[in-house]
């Protein structure tokens, strides 16, 4: 995706939305980096390790069909995204946000 086409969807889109997305098949090992997201548009989501469960167990699998909420975006065709179900998201996520934050 150019940079122009990038800039123009990442305008239509906003921090905090929630998207339905599909996990993707990866070529590394669970735990690794994260998970992709088909979002059915034209950039791949990403959900960070981070943001998952400790047990990759419990992360969700290869096309589970789920919503995800955009975390962040740069300009990086890639739209970084939280799970919304908390049974995909790490266990501590509110004291972790708080102190990735500062507010903790």
């Amino acid at each position: 995706m150019n940079p122009e086409a990038w800039a123009l969807l990442r305008s239509q889109l906003i921090l905090g939305q929630t998207l339905q997305g599909t996990v993707l098949p990866t070529t590394w090992p669970a735990g690794v980096t994260g998970i992709f997201v088909d979002l059915r548009l034209p950039v791949v989501g990403f959900v960070n390790v981070l943001l998952l469960p400790h047990d990759a167990h419990r992360w969700p699998t290869v096309g589970t069909a789920t919503d995800f909420e955009i975390w962040w975006m740069d300009e990086r065709p890639q739209i970084r995204l939280k799970p919304v179900n908390p049974a995909y998201l790490r266990d501590d996520f509110d004291d972790w946000a708080a102190r990735l934050r500062g507010h903790a």
